[in-house]
Protein backbone atom coordinates (compact mmCIF):
# COMPACT_ATOMS: atom_id res chain seq x y z
CA UNK A 1 0.00 0.00 0.00
CA UNK A 2 1.26 3.61 -0.65
CA UNK A 3 -1.24 6.27 -0.70
CA UNK A 4 -3.43 4.94 2.47
CA UNK A 5 -0.96 4.51 5.07
CA UNK A 6 -1.46 3.35 8.74
CA UNK A 7 -3.46 6.23 10.20
CA UNK A 8 -5.86 6.16 7.18
CA UNK A 9 -6.62 2.23 7.81
CA UNK A 10 -7.64 2.69 11.04
CA UNK A 11 -10.11 5.70 9.91
CA UNK A 12 -11.42 3.60 7.43
CA UNK A 13 -11.76 0.41 9.48
CA UNK A 14 -14.15 3.00 11.74
CA UNK A 15 -15.86 3.94 8.97
CA UNK A 16 -16.72 0.38 7.57
CA UNK A 17 -17.29 -0.44 10.91
CA UNK A 18 -20.19 2.08 10.76
CA UNK A 19 -21.41 1.30 7.89
CA UNK A 20 -21.78 -2.44 8.24
CA UNK A 21 -23.80 -1.71 11.62
CA UNK A 22 -26.22 0.68 9.59
CA UNK A 23 -26.92 -2.17 6.50
CA UNK A 24 -27.31 -4.83 8.79
CA UNK A 25 -29.79 -2.53 11.71
CA UNK A 26 -31.89 -1.64 8.55
CA UNK A 27 -31.72 -5.18 7.02
CA UNK A 28 -33.07 -6.44 10.89
CA UNK A 29 -35.60 -3.70 11.01
CA UNK A 30 -37.00 -3.36 7.87
CA UNK A 31 -39.27 -5.89 5.41
CA UNK A 32 -37.87 -5.89 2.16
CA UNK A 33 -34.42 -3.79 1.68
CA UNK A 34 -32.71 -3.69 -1.80
CA UNK A 35 -29.16 -1.70 -3.19
CA UNK A 36 -29.16 0.70 -5.33
CA UNK A 37 -26.36 -0.24 -8.15
CA UNK A 38 -24.95 2.36 -10.28
CA UNK A 39 -21.49 0.63 -11.02
CA UNK A 40 -20.03 3.71 -10.05
CA UNK A 41 -17.41 3.81 -7.19
CA UNK A 42 -19.67 4.59 -4.18
CA UNK A 43 -22.14 1.91 -5.18
CA UNK A 44 -19.01 -0.17 -5.53
CA UNK A 45 -17.64 0.49 -2.45
CA UNK A 46 -21.41 0.49 -1.03
CA UNK A 47 -21.77 -3.33 -2.86
CA UNK A 48 -18.64 -4.33 -0.42
CA UNK A 49 -19.52 -3.12 2.73
CA UNK A 50 -23.11 -5.39 2.27
CA UNK A 51 -21.27 -8.30 0.92
CA UNK A 52 -19.13 -7.90 4.93
CA UNK A 53 -22.44 -7.50 6.58
CA UNK A 54 -23.56 -10.65 5.43
CA UNK A 55 -20.37 -12.58 4.23
CA UNK A 56 -21.49 -16.20 5.24
CA UNK A 57 -19.73 -17.92 2.46
CA UNK A 58 -15.97 -16.81 3.41
CA UNK A 59 -14.35 -14.83 0.55
CA UNK A 60 -12.70 -16.00 -2.80
CA UNK A 61 -9.25 -15.16 -3.41
CA UNK A 62 -10.34 -11.70 -5.22
CA UNK A 63 -11.91 -10.48 -1.70
CA UNK A 64 -15.55 -10.80 -3.14
CA UNK A 65 -17.82 -12.79 -0.97
CA UNK A 66 -18.64 -16.46 -2.24
CA UNK A 67 -22.38 -16.20 -0.96
CA UNK A 68 -25.35 -13.97 -2.47
CA UNK A 69 -26.72 -11.05 -1.11
CA UNK A 70 -30.20 -11.65 1.27
CA UNK A 71 -31.61 -8.48 -0.77
CA UNK A 72 -31.73 -8.01 -4.68
CA UNK A 73 -29.43 -4.91 -6.59
CA UNK A 74 -31.58 -2.54 -8.17
CA UNK A 75 -30.03 -0.42 -11.46
CA UNK A 76 -32.01 2.29 -12.95
CA UNK A 77 -30.87 2.30 -16.41
CA UNK A 78 -31.18 5.54 -18.36
CA UNK A 79 -30.09 3.71 -21.85
CA UNK A 80 -27.73 6.88 -21.87
CA UNK A 81 -24.78 4.80 -19.86
CA UNK A 82 -21.13 4.52 -20.74
CA UNK A 83 -20.40 0.89 -21.90
CA UNK A 84 -17.76 0.27 -19.74
CA UNK A 85 -20.13 0.49 -16.61
CA UNK A 86 -23.17 -1.88 -17.88
CA UNK A 87 -20.30 -4.20 -18.68
CA UNK A 88 -18.81 -4.01 -15.28
CA UNK A 89 -22.30 -3.81 -13.74
CA UNK A 90 -23.22 -7.34 -15.10
CA UNK A 91 -19.74 -9.05 -13.92
CA UNK A 92 -19.78 -7.65 -10.79
CA UNK A 93 -23.27 -8.17 -9.98
CA UNK A 94 -24.58 -11.38 -11.76
CA UNK A 95 -20.67 -12.95 -11.37
CA UNK A 96 -21.31 -13.40 -7.54
CA UNK A 97 -24.57 -14.12 -7.87
CA UNK A 98 -26.67 -11.36 -6.76
CA UNK A 99 -29.89 -11.17 -7.84
CA UNK A 100 -30.15 -7.71 -10.34
CA UNK A 101 -32.95 -5.80 -11.33
CA UNK A 102 -32.89 -3.68 -13.92
CA UNK A 103 -35.50 -0.26 -14.07
CA UNK A 104 -35.50 0.54 -17.54
CA UNK A 105 -36.42 4.46 -18.19
CA UNK A 106 -36.80 3.87 -21.68
CA UNK A 107 -39.45 0.98 -21.09
CA UNK A 108 -41.17 4.25 -18.40
CA UNK A 109 -40.90 6.07 -21.51
CA UNK A 110 -42.38 3.53 -23.87
CA UNK A 111 -45.51 2.79 -21.11
CA UNK A 112 -46.14 6.41 -21.35
CA UNK A 113 -45.41 6.84 -17.82
CA UNK A 114 -43.01 9.80 -18.38
CA UNK A 115 -42.43 12.04 -21.64
CA UNK A 116 -39.82 11.53 -23.88
CA UNK A 117 -36.86 14.66 -23.48
CA UNK A 118 -36.24 13.76 -26.57
CA UNK A 119 -32.74 12.72 -28.67
CA UNK A 120 -29.83 13.27 -26.92
CA UNK A 121 -31.63 15.00 -23.44
CA UNK A 122 -30.92 13.84 -20.10
CA UNK A 123 -33.08 11.44 -18.95
CA UNK A 124 -32.33 12.40 -15.01
CA UNK A 125 -35.76 13.57 -14.51
CA UNK A 126 -37.53 10.59 -15.86
CA UNK A 127 -35.37 8.30 -13.80
CA UNK A 128 -36.83 9.78 -10.74
CA UNK A 129 -40.58 7.67 -11.84
CA UNK A 130 -38.33 4.67 -13.03
CA UNK A 131 -36.68 4.46 -9.71
CA UNK A 132 -40.45 4.83 -7.72
CA UNK A 133 -42.00 1.95 -9.99
CA UNK A 134 -39.09 -0.45 -9.38
CA UNK A 135 -39.64 0.05 -5.35
CA UNK A 136 -43.19 -0.44 -5.42
CA UNK A 137 -43.20 -3.34 -7.94
CA UNK A 138 -40.43 -5.38 -5.46
CA UNK A 139 -42.59 -3.76 -2.51
CA UNK A 140 -39.07 -2.20 -1.22
CA UNK A 141 -39.58 -0.48 2.10
CA UNK A 142 -35.97 0.49 2.56
CA UNK A 143 -33.20 1.13 -0.31
CA UNK A 144 -29.27 1.29 0.06
CA UNK A 145 -27.61 3.94 -1.76
CA UNK A 146 -24.28 5.42 -1.90
CA UNK A 147 -24.31 8.93 -1.64
CA UNK A 148 -22.57 10.83 0.90
CA UNK A 149 -22.86 14.19 2.28
CA UNK A 150 -19.84 16.28 0.84
CA UNK A 151 -21.13 15.85 -2.55
CA UNK A 152 -23.76 18.30 -2.57
CA UNK A 153 -25.50 20.59 -0.02
CA UNK A 154 -29.15 18.84 -0.96
CA UNK A 155 -27.40 15.40 0.16
CA UNK A 156 -25.88 17.25 3.39
CA UNK A 157 -29.17 18.07 4.81
CA UNK A 158 -29.83 14.78 4.72
CA UNK A 159 -29.86 12.21 7.92
CA UNK A 160 -28.72 8.78 7.22
CA UNK A 161 -32.06 7.20 6.90
CA UNK A 162 -33.67 9.74 5.14
CA UNK A 163 -38.01 8.93 5.48
CA UNK A 164 -39.67 9.21 2.10
CA UNK A 165 -43.82 9.41 2.11
CA UNK A 166 -46.35 6.70 0.10
CA UNK A 167 -45.16 8.98 -2.99
CA UNK A 168 -41.36 8.39 -2.61
CA UNK A 169 -41.32 12.18 -1.32
CA UNK A 170 -38.48 13.90 0.84
CA UNK A 171 -39.38 16.94 3.44
CA UNK A 172 -36.24 18.38 4.41
CA UNK A 173 -38.19 19.32 7.27
CA UNK A 174 -39.57 16.14 8.86
CA UNK A 175 -36.37 14.06 9.54
CA UNK A 176 -36.01 12.07 12.66
CA UNK A 177 -32.83 12.58 14.98
CA UNK A 178 -30.25 9.81 15.18
CA UNK A 179 -28.28 10.61 18.67
CA UNK A 180 -25.29 8.34 19.42
CA UNK A 181 -26.28 6.51 15.97
CA UNK A 182 -29.57 5.36 17.09
CA UNK A 183 -31.67 4.94 14.01
CA UNK A 184 -35.57 4.39 14.09
CA UNK A 185 -36.57 2.55 10.79
CA UNK A 186 -40.64 1.94 11.80
CA UNK A 187 -42.31 3.08 9.27
CA UNK A 188 -46.01 2.97 8.49
CA UNK A 189 -47.48 1.27 5.26
CA UNK A 190 -46.66 2.67 2.14
CA UNK A 191 -43.89 4.61 3.22
CA UNK A 192 -39.87 4.08 2.58
CA UNK A 193 -36.69 4.37 3.69
CA UNK A 194 -33.80 5.42 1.62
CA UNK A 195 -30.32 4.74 3.61
CA UNK A 196 -26.99 6.41 3.15
CA UNK A 197 -24.31 4.21 5.10
CA UNK A 198 -21.76 6.39 3.25
CA UNK A 199 -22.52 9.96 4.80
CA UNK A 200 -20.18 10.27 6.73
CA UNK A 201 -17.84 8.96 3.78
CA UNK A 202 -15.61 11.42 1.59
CA UNK A 203 -14.53 10.86 -1.77
CA UNK A 204 -10.69 10.23 -0.67
CA UNK A 205 -11.90 7.87 1.89
CA UNK A 206 -13.55 6.07 -1.07
CA UNK A 207 -10.87 5.67 -2.96
CA UNK A 208 -8.50 5.12 -0.35
CA UNK A 209 -10.96 2.41 1.06
CA UNK A 210 -11.07 1.12 -3.08
CA UNK A 211 -7.20 0.99 -3.02
CA UNK A 212 -7.43 -0.95 0.70
CA UNK A 213 -9.92 -3.40 -0.20
CA UNK A 214 -8.04 -3.47 -3.78
CA UNK A 215 -11.74 -3.07 -5.35
CA UNK A 216 -12.12 -3.23 -9.18
CA UNK A 217 -13.47 -0.18 -11.21
CA UNK A 218 -14.59 0.53 -14.29
CA UNK A 219 -11.72 1.71 -16.57
CA UNK A 220 -13.55 4.94 -17.70
CA UNK A 221 -12.06 6.19 -13.79
CA UNK A 222 -8.52 5.92 -14.51
CA UNK A 223 -7.11 8.62 -17.51
CA UNK A 224 -8.09 7.50 -20.96
CA UNK A 225 -8.21 8.77 -24.75
CA UNK A 226 -11.35 9.90 -25.54
CA UNK A 227 -12.79 12.28 -27.98
CA UNK A 228 -14.49 15.60 -26.00
CA UNK A 229 -15.97 18.85 -26.34
CA UNK A 230 -16.84 21.45 -24.15
CA UNK A 231 -19.93 22.61 -23.17
CA UNK A 232 -20.92 25.14 -20.39
CA UNK A 233 -17.51 24.42 -19.09
CA UNK A 234 -18.07 20.76 -19.18
CA UNK A 235 -16.19 17.86 -20.85
CA UNK A 236 -18.89 15.68 -22.75
CA UNK A 237 -17.84 12.62 -24.49
CA UNK A 238 -19.07 12.24 -28.18
CA UNK A 239 -21.38 9.42 -28.74
CA UNK A 240 -24.84 8.77 -30.35
CA UNK A 241 -26.70 11.04 -27.73
CA UNK A 242 -23.61 13.76 -27.45
CA UNK A 243 -22.12 15.55 -30.31
CA UNK A 244 -20.72 19.19 -30.67
CA UNK A 245 -23.29 21.86 -32.02
CA UNK A 246 -22.92 24.80 -33.30
CA UNK A 247 -19.54 26.35 -32.75
CA UNK A 248 -18.72 23.63 -30.41
CA UNK A 249 -15.33 21.74 -31.58
CA UNK A 250 -14.24 17.80 -30.37
CA UNK A 251 -10.82 17.08 -29.78
CA UNK A 252 -9.24 13.30 -28.41
CA UNK A 253 -7.87 14.45 -24.87
CA UNK A 254 -6.73 12.37 -22.18
CA UNK A 255 -9.48 12.25 -19.10
CA UNK A 256 -10.90 10.22 -16.44
CA UNK A 257 -14.40 10.80 -14.98
CA UNK A 258 -14.94 11.35 -10.96
CA UNK A 259 -18.47 10.20 -11.22
CA UNK A 260 -20.28 7.97 -12.91
CA UNK A 261 -24.07 8.54 -14.46
CA UNK A 262 -26.05 9.46 -17.85
CA UNK A 263 -23.19 10.23 -20.42
CA UNK A 264 -25.24 13.07 -21.72
CA UNK A 265 -24.60 15.74 -18.70
CA UNK A 266 -21.83 13.53 -16.99
CA UNK A 267 -18.30 15.41 -17.86
CA UNK A 268 -15.42 13.99 -17.88
CA UNK A 269 -11.86 15.86 -16.01
CA UNK A 270 -8.38 16.07 -18.11
CA UNK A 271 -5.92 14.07 -16.16
CA UNK A 272 -2.78 11.94 -16.45
CA UNK A 273 -4.11 9.45 -13.47
CA UNK A 274 -3.63 5.90 -14.30
CA UNK A 275 -3.33 4.49 -10.60
CA UNK A 276 -5.25 4.79 -7.85
CA UNK A 277 -2.20 6.70 -6.43
CA UNK A 278 -2.26 9.50 -8.98
CA UNK A 279 -5.81 9.65 -8.93
CA UNK A 280 -6.14 10.04 -4.90
CA UNK A 281 -3.08 12.83 -5.81
CA UNK A 282 -5.73 14.78 -8.18
CA UNK A 283 -8.37 14.42 -5.78
CA UNK A 284 -6.51 16.07 -2.69
CA UNK A 285 -5.37 19.17 -4.62
CA UNK A 286 -9.03 19.37 -6.32
CA UNK A 287 -11.01 22.53 -4.57
CA UNK A 288 -14.41 21.59 -6.34
CA UNK A 289 -16.84 18.82 -5.63
CA UNK A 290 -17.25 15.47 -8.42
CA UNK A 291 -20.54 16.59 -8.64
CA UNK A 292 -19.89 20.37 -9.06
CA UNK A 293 -17.10 19.84 -11.77
CA UNK A 294 -18.73 17.17 -13.84
CA UNK A 295 -22.97 17.12 -13.71
CA UNK A 296 -24.22 19.61 -15.31
CA UNK A 297 -28.01 18.64 -14.11
CA UNK A 298 -26.91 19.94 -10.77
CA UNK A 299 -26.14 23.10 -12.62
CA UNK A 300 -29.81 24.43 -13.65
CA UNK A 301 -29.92 25.66 -9.92
CA UNK A 302 -28.87 26.07 -6.79
CA UNK A 303 -31.33 23.48 -5.72
CA UNK A 304 -31.57 21.15 -8.27
CA UNK A 305 -30.55 18.08 -6.54
CA UNK A 306 -32.75 19.43 -3.43
CA UNK A 307 -35.83 19.88 -6.34
CA UNK A 308 -35.43 16.05 -7.36
CA UNK A 309 -34.99 14.77 -4.17
CA UNK A 310 -38.48 16.58 -3.37
CA UNK A 311 -39.97 14.95 -6.14
CA UNK A 312 -38.31 11.09 -5.40
CA UNK A 313 -34.92 11.44 -6.53
CA UNK A 314 -32.75 8.71 -4.92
Amino acid sequence: MTTTDIEHVDELRLLEAEAVHIIREVAAELQRPVLLFSAGKDSIVLLRLAEKAFRRGGERSDGKSTSPLPFPVLHVDTGHNFDEVIDFRDRRTTGIGHKLIVGSVQETIDSGRVADPGPGASRNRQQTRTLLDALEAGGFDAAFGGARRDEERARAKERILSFRDEFGQWDPRAQRPEPWSLYNGRIRKGEQVRVFPLSNWTEIDIWRYIELENLELPSIYFAHEREVFERDGILLAVSEYTRPTGAETSAVEWVRYRTVGDLTITGAVRSTATTIEQVIGEISSATVSERGETRADDRTSVAAMEDRKREGYF
